[in-house]
């Protein structure tokens, strides 16, 4: 049944790199009759798209089935079922809306999640029992659907952006480089994803080992005993905990490994391994980006604008503050109200300002600003995109930055 579940995934990967191409074509080719051409090949790429969710909710039921619990336990599972969530959410709104173009951004974005998911292990992991709770199901899954939407609303503000921007207005060079950076922020995730990828099939492998002193209490006895500590690389170890060398002659571009160590006061393998998936984000997102940019011979955004000729920009803005304005009440409902039912069925306290509370908490007052402003304050069009632009910013680093590089009680689920 696993082994099923995973072939199901797999299909669905390929499906909608398949209907990307496809949503490319219909929304870049230029026929005599483009209503026609639009028409057409906008139901040919929807239908594959469809298709895809299938074979994800194929993924979703039979991995269920096969582990015996609800698989959201750990950053695979989550990050596929987000993936999951994305093209749920693009659905409803292609029936609403009927925009293909927009399945050319919200498709690629649900792609990268699930290469995302890929980077992690995909081994079923037991539960262990904070995570046996009906809270966990409510909670885990009403995020993953509320994030979903506020991905789509990300989609169609960046879509606003890019279609709107003026680039030969001197005065717009700030929004411009705002709007650069913004996608610069996926090509980081998209350049890690690749790189980690890339390593794996290479079947890189590095082991670092170092002596550590641990306590221990024999016939009440304390003694203090030397015992080694090893832990595994999959990409060039840049950083490494204090003392540590590489089991072998390991270099990387002829110098010796690990480039540099972790001060003295973070002393630890964990955290030489985070500030390795931070530095290694950062570099093959670099790469990338310049690789492309060597590629275009212009900014990304302003190669993306051809795409959106014929879009509607008030449509756009109407897309992301209804996606949002979705997302709000169901991440209000399973991000803070069932994480709190569940916090304290699991760790005896509501709120305990650990790092995801706390970014939660922050997303949350984001996103009611950003309501109370387009309502109240009447923002729309460039200045409501920019906020649900950075508000998925937010999100992602909740998820993605807080799972992984700050140490808390969430911190199983990157394991």
């Amino acid at each position: 049944m696993l082994e099923f579940s995973q072939n199901s995934y797999l299909t669905s990967f390929f499906l909608f790199c398949f209907a990307l191409i496809l949503y490319v074509f219909t929304v870049a080719g230029r026929r005599k009759n483009q209503e026609a051409h639009l028409k057409k090949w906008g139901t040919i790429s929807f239908a594959v798209t469809v298709l895809g969710f299938v074979a994800q909710l194929t993924y979703f039921v039979t991995r269920w089935i096969g582990s015996g619990h609800i698989p959201l336990s750990n950053m695979y599972e989550f990050m596929s079922f987000l993936a999951i969530m994305i093209i749920a959410a693009y659905i409803v709104m292609h029936f609403i809306y009927r925009s293909a173009a927009l399945g050319l951004f919200a498709v690629p974005l649900a792609i990268l999640m699930m290469g995302y998911a890929s980077v992690f292990p995909s081994e079923v992991q037991p539960l262990i029992p904070q995570l046996k709770s009906i809270w966990l199901i409510l909670h885990v899954s009403m995020v993953g659907a509320s994030e979903a939407f506020f991905a789509v609303g990300f989609v169609a503000g960046i879509m606003y952006l890019v279609h709107t921007m003026r680039w030969d207005d001197i005065t717009k060079r700030k929004s411009q480089i705002a709007l650069e950076f913004s996608l610069f922020t996926v090509i980081i995730i998209l350049g890690y994803v690749v790189t980690v990828f890339g390593y794996r099939a290479a079947g890189y492998e590095v082991e670092l080992q170092r002596t550590v002193e641990v306590v221990e209490t024999i016939d009440n006895n304390t003694q203090i005993n030397n015992k080694p500590d090893t832990i595994s690389y999959t990409l060039p170890p840049i950083f490494a905990a204090t003392n540590s060398k590489v089991v072998g002659d390991e270099k990387f571009l002829g110098m010796q490994l690990p480039l540099m160590e972790v001060p003295a006061a973070m002393d630890s393998h964990k955290t030489a391994r985070k500030l390795n998936t931070v530095t290694w984000s950062l570099l093959s997102g670099l790469l990338l980006y310049g690789l492309i940019r060597l590629i275009i011979r212009k900014p990304i955004a302003k190669a993306l604008q051809p795409l959106l000729r014929g879009m509607n920009p008030d449509d756009l803005d109407e897309i992301s503050y209804r996606a949002t304005a979705i997302a709000f009440p169901v991440f209000t409902l399973g991000g803070l109200i069932f994480a709190m039912i569940w916090a304290q069925e699991a760790w005896g306290r509501f709120w305990a300002w650990d790092p995801k509370e706390v970014w939660a908490l922050i997303t949350w007052l984001f996103y009611s600003a950003y309501l109370h402003l387009r309502l109240s304050r009447g923002y729309h069009g460039e200045k409501s995109a920019w906020l649900v632009v950075i508000g998925f910013i937010i999100v992602m680093f909740t998820l993605v930055g807080v799972n992984l590089l700050i140490v808390g009680l969430h911190s199983y689920a990157g394991v």
